[in-house]
């Protein structure tokens, strides 16, 4: 590639990384909206306070069934026909998340759960639309940028739980009327992206790897790993955190305020984290952000005053930035183009079928071992341990191994 070719694809992915930004921004405030109400929503819902946080695992699963099919239409129709796709489930899913509430009915609501896990499947994928077009040197900026449009989705979402929730008389509906219009509203940025269709393969063109030889490259192996760990604790310990601010006798307010400066940690260093990992190398950032998650949950232990859940959870979201985008950036350079569909869509299978497991336990941690708030919030992150020692010794053992020709 020239330096012209360089610079004419960088001004394409620019154009193409304000729209994401603006989307991320936009549709992504929905995300915190949910995790800060969904467990309190399910709480109110179910007969088993045990499965407070199934309307969060729902969602999560829905991500996770649905990312291979959202992969496979955007490697055969665009990015643009699954963001659109996307959106569309987001809006869906509040509706009958809402229709759910107004029932007072739990299996209706985790159906609508389940639709929004479309949407968050389809919105996973922005991180690597940004790098579509952008050249080798832009990538890591590319999605580092992206992820920083949540940090207008930290602010706007939180903002609107409090503005909404209790709009109505029937607590939290109001929130999921918000949630339609954020998507369809959203939905309108997506004609402006400027992503190529990709070019159907021809018959003699390269396969490329199966799935299975994909997961044996120890360098994607390790990337999928870390991106797994990274996100599930986060949610792990997101999705308990509302129940525990408000189990420890603080209000839905300051849930709120605790989840937002989570999520303003999880994408303010964005704005560098692309630059750190061009300095630093990839796998340095990633280590960075497995020692952080660690110390958040080090804090959270310390016990439950209300600056400890603010100073563990901005941990947690830094960590997680890290962690996350790291390993996203190592995925993106480790796979051919034509691998695209195919491992992006078993990447996030993997990292959100972990997700759904973290998010499925929250709640059963959080609620259910130990007769008290505090008893389950210390069960919740000393379940961190075991999956912070597995990721970090995957990452140890990449950064031994002797390079290959």
């Amino acid at each position: 590639m020239t330096l012209a070719d360089s610079h004419t694809n960088d001004s394409r992915a620019k154009r193409n990384v304000a729209v994401l930004v603006a989307a991320q921004a936009i549709l992504g405030a929905q995300m915190p909206m949910i995790f800060t109400i969904g467990g309190l929503a399910g709480q109110s819902l179910a007969s088993n306070v045990c499965l407070a946080t199934l309307p969060i695992s729902l969602i999560v699963l829905g991500s996770m069934l649905s990312a291979t099919p959202i992969s496979a239409i955007m490697q055969k129709w665009g990015r643009r026909a699954g963001f659109l796709l996307g959106a569309l489930a987001g809006a869906l899913g509040g509706a009958v998340g809402a229709y759910g509430l107004y029932l007072s009915s739990f299996p209706v609501f985790l159906a609508g759960s389940l639709l929004t896990g479309v949407y968050m499947s389809a919105h996973g994928f922005y991180r690597f639309a940004a790098a579509d077009t952008a050249s080798d040197a832009f990538r890591p900026k590319a999605i580092s940028y992206v992820m920083a449009g949540g940090l207008a989705a930290a602010i706007i979402g939180p903002q609107l739980v409090k503005a909404t929730s209790d709009a109505y008389v029937i607590p939290f509906l109001g929130t999921y009327y918000a949630v339609i219009g954020v998507n369809l509203l959203g939905a309108l940025l997506f004609f402006f992206l400027d992503i190529p269709r990709p070019t159907p393969p021809a018959a003699d063109s390269p396969r490329g790897r199966s799935r299975m030889e994909l997961l044996k490259t120890p360098r994607i192996a390790v990337a999928v790993i870390c991106a797994m760990v990274s996100y599930a604790l986060m949610n792990l310990v997101m999705t308990s955190t509302p129940l525990a601010v408000v189990g420890c006798g603080y209000d839905q307010g300051d849930a709120a305020d605790v989840v937002t400066s989570h999520v303003l940690a999880m994408y303010v260093p964005s704005f560098f984290t692309g630059h750190l990992i061009a300095r630093f190398g990839v796998e340095k950032v990633v280590a960075a952000g497995l020692v952080v998650l660690a110390a958040a949950g080090v804090v959270a232990l310390q016990g439950v005053d209300l600056n400890n859940f603010f100073i563990a959870l901005i941990l947690l979201g830094l960590g997680w930035n890290f962690g996350f985008i790291g390993a996203t950036t190592m995925l993106a350079g480790a796979h051919e183009p034509h691998e695209r569909g195919r491992m992006q869509g078993l990447n996030d299978l993997l990292v959100f079928g972990g997700v759904t497991m973290a998010s499925l336990a929250s709640g059963g941690l959080m609620n259910c071992s130990g007769g008290s708030p505090v008893e389950g919030w210390t069960a919740v992150n000393l379940a961190m341990v075991p999956f912070l020692t597995l990721a970090g010794g995957a990452l140890i053992w990449l950064m031994l191994r002797p390079k290959e020709a």
